[in-house]
C-alpha cells in the first residue's frame, strides 16, 4: 500500500504541472486584462494603465508570464500576488480556507448520516408509502438548486420573524472574541447554509445508497445469509451495507474540489466567507494569479480525494487490493 501511495503521489507532481499549463492558457485567452478597467476610467490615462501593467508584470510575453509564476511556486511557495485584493495569493485564500473547509466538512458528514440510513431504508422497503415518500422528496432536493433552497428558507425565517440570515455572524460578534454568546450565534447563522447545501447532497447520496442496496440485496451471498436464519442487522450491516457503500466511497472522493467550486452561487447569496465567491472575481476581474492559484488548488483537491478513496476502498472492501 504505501509503494502505491507514493506512486500516486509522484503521478500527481506531472498532472499538476500539465493542469497548471492548461489553466493558465485558458486564463490567458480571455479577451483583455486586468488593466482594462484603469482604460474606462477617465481619471486614468494610457501612459498610467501601461505603467501599471509593467508594474504588475502584464506587459511581459504570456510564456514568461507563467514560468515567472511557476518558479516563485517551485521555490518558495509563492503562489503570486493578487491584482484585485492587492495582497499575496496565499495571505487572501488563507482568510477564508478556514471558513470553506469548515462548511464544506459539517454539510459532507450531515448529509452522509442523513443520506446512508435513508438509502438503506428506502432499498428494504421500497414498496412502503413511507419509501415512496422519501423517493419524492429526495427527488425534489436533487431538483431544487442549493441558493433557490437557501432563499426560500430565508423568505420563512424572515417571514416568522427571525433575523439570522446572511452571513455567519449578526454585526456586533463579527469581530467580537470567541464566547458562548457568539458560537450560538454562529449556529443560529449557519444552519441555513449547511440545510441548503446539504439538501441536494441528501438527496444525490440517498438515491446511490438506495441503488447500491437494491443490487447488492439480489446477490447470492446475501440470500444465502438469509436462508441460513442470519439476523436481520448481520444481513444489513455486514453483507448488505459493506458492499453497497463501495460507490458511495468514490463518491466522496470526486466531491472534495467542491470546496471552491460547488457552493460558488449561494456563498454570494447568503454573504459567506468562502473561497468560491473569490474564484468568481477573479475570473471575471481577470486576476490572473488568483484564478490559476484557484484552478490549481481544486485539482489537487481532486487528485488527493481520488487517492483517499482509493485507500479507504481497500481498507473497507478486502477484495480491493493494490499491487
Amino acid at each position: 500500500m504505501l509503494s502505491f501511495i507514493l506512486r500516486r503521489v509522484l503521478g500527481m507532481l506531472p498532472t499538476l504541472l500539465v493542469i497548471s499549463a492548461v489553466c493558465f492558457l485558458v486564463i490567458k485567452l480571455q479577451p483583455g486584462s486586468f488593466t482594462d478597467q484603469y482604460l474606462e476610467d477617465p481619471r486614468f490615462t494610457r501612459e498610467t494603465a501601461a505603467a501599471i501593467s509593467r508594474q504588475l508584470g502584464l506587459d511581459q510575453p504570456p510564456v514568461a508570464q507563467y514560468f515567472h509564476w511557476l518558479g516563485g511556486v517551485l521555490t518558495r511557495f509563492d503562489f503570486g500576488y493578487s491584482f484585485l485584493q492587492n495582497r499575496p495569493v496565499v495571505t487572501v485564500i488563507g482568510e477564508l480556507l478556514g471558513w470553506t473547509v469548515f462548511i464544506a466538512l459539517l454539510t459532507l458528514l450531515l448529509s452522509w448520516v442523513i443520506a446512508v440510513p435513508l438509502g438503506i431504508y428506502t432499498a428494504f422497503n421500497r414498496h412502503s408509502a413511507s419509501s415512496q415518500v422519501i423517493g419524492v422528496l429526495g427527488y425534489l432536493g436533487l431538483a431544487i438548486p442549493d441558493f433557490l433552497a437557501a432563499l426560500l428558507i430565508v423568505a420563512v425565517v424572515l417571514r416568522l420573524g427571525g433575523t439570522n440570515v446572511g452571513g455567519l455572524f449578526s454585526p456586533k460578534y463579527i469581530d467580537a472574541p470567541w464566547s458562548w454568546a457568539r458560537v450560538l450565534d454562529l449556529l443560529n447563522h449557519l444552519w441555513i447554509p449547511v440545510v441548503a447545501v446539504g439538501l441536494e447532497g441528501v438527496a444525490g447520496l440517498m438515491r446511490q445508497m438506495r441503488a447500491s442496496m437494491l443490487d447488492v440485496l439480489g446477490q447470492d451471498y446475501v440470500r444465502t445469509a438469509r436462508a441460513k436464519g442470519a439476523p436481520q442487522r448481520r444481513v444489513i450491516w455486514r453483507h448488505a451495507v459493506r458492499n453497497a457503500i463501495n460507490p458511495l466511497i468514490s463518491l466522496a472522493g470526486l466531491s472534495l474540489p467542491t470546496l471552491i467550486s460547488g457552493t460558488i452561487i449561494i456563498s454570494i447569496v447568503l454573504n459567506l466567507p468562502t473561497i468560491g465567491p473569490l474564484l468568481y472575481d477573479s475570473l471575471v476581474n481577470k486576476d490572473q494569479y488568483m484564478a490559476l492559484t484557484l484552478l490549481m488548488f481544486s485539482a489537487a483537491l481532486l487528485l488527493l480525494g481520488n487517492l483517499l478513496a482509493d485507500i479507504a476502498l481497500a481498507w473497507a472492501d478486502p477484495r480491493v487490493r493494490y499491487s
